[in-house]
């Protein structure tokens, strides 16, 4: 690998910004580690800056009465572009899938499992709830999803991270809820009473599972680095999930899952868009060349919408 720039070093930094919850520390130590292990540098050569974000200071109110994707992003990339930190990382399916002007978004880690997960402290599956069981989720395309499927059940708004949400499933204001399995394995946190729920049941959200680092475009020295830890196989299936949600204009207002894998040289890719009462729901599936990913997704949704038709994703 010849470098045509400085390493970091403990005197002088690389400053990787991330939000400040268990989840997000767990991931700005892991890209941490894989760039030092790939420069063979000391952890101290690379600098953990915690930005507190409007999603975070915000915590009483769902996520869709005080904006869209960008209310988890929207102060890490100010200070980036002010300077302030070189490298942001982020939770792929908090993204939202244009980048401000300046910014590059282009390195991903391998993905974990992207499946959601059924967490209920008395055991048992979403298949098993009773009739009016309450079930708490501040995710819109979760709560479509479970309306769909079991519209007898009862949703109330749940935010927070793990452990809140634990306490909150302690406490009896729901008696079930989701995680992402990915970021329990991230965590570690073994103790959750959890099952993972088949994509066949609930498709999970657009690139969950996946940290994505962005940088400033002419950081050629983060852009040179962050090549080093990126993961092809990841960025292929991200670059399909993330064309059909950019060509559905997807926001944390509107209910769209989406996966796609690859086998045998192969490309799956799976896509949904649901009411958002859960009344209905319309799903398609295409298979092709994984470097036709993008294409497919872009297909994918605009069949979607045309069979949607008119004011499918408004409120009810």
């Amino acid at each position: 690998m010849g470098m045509t720039f400085e390493l970091p070093t403990p005197d002088a930094p690389l400053k990787i910004g991330t939000r400040g919850s268990p989840l997000a520390l767990a991931q700005a130590t892991e890209t941490r580690k894989r760039l030092a292990d790939a420069f063979r540098l000391p952890s101290e050569a690379f600098t953990i800056v915690v930005i507190k974000t409007t999603g975070d200071r915000i915590i009483d109110r769902p996520l869709k009465e005080i904006g869209g994707k960008g209310l988890f992003t929207r102060e890490i990339e100010e200070a980036m572009l002010a300077g302030e930190i070189d490298i942001a990382v982020h939770s792929m399916k908090d993204m939202p899938v244009a980048q401000p002007g300046g910014l590059v978004l282009d390195t991903y880690l391998p993905r974990e499992d992207p499946r959601d997960a059924f967490i209920s402290l008395t055991g048992g599956s979403l298949a098993e709830l009773p009739e009016g069981t309450v079930v708490g989720t501040s995710s819109l395309r979760r709560k479509s999803q479970l309306l769909h499927r079991r519209p007898d059940l009862k949703v109330v708004e749940f935010r927070g991270n793990v452990q809140t949400r634990l306490r909150k499933l302690e406490d009896g204001v729901a008696q079930a809820t989701f995680l992402a399995m990915a970021g329990l394995n991230r965590l570690g946190a073994d103790e959750v009473p959890r099952r993972a729920i088949p994509d066949t049941e609930m498709l999970p959200a657009v690139a969950q599972g996946a940290i994505g680092i962005e940088r400033r475009a002419d950081d050629m020295r983060a852009g040179e680095m962050l090549e080093a830890i990126h993961d092809d196989a990841t960025g292929v299936l991200l670059a399909a999930e993330r064309a059909f949600l950019a060509a559905l204009d997807g926001s944390c207002e509107t209910p769209i899952a989406g996966l796609a894998s690859v086998a045998d040289g192969r490309m799956v890719l799976r896509g949904e868009i649901l009411r958002t009462d859960g009344s209905e729901c319309l799903s398609d599936r295409s298979e092709g060349a994984p470097e036709d990913g993008a294409e497919m997704g872009r297909v994918m949704a605009e069949g979607l919408l045309a069979r949607a038709g008119e004011g499918f994703f408004d409120w009810k």
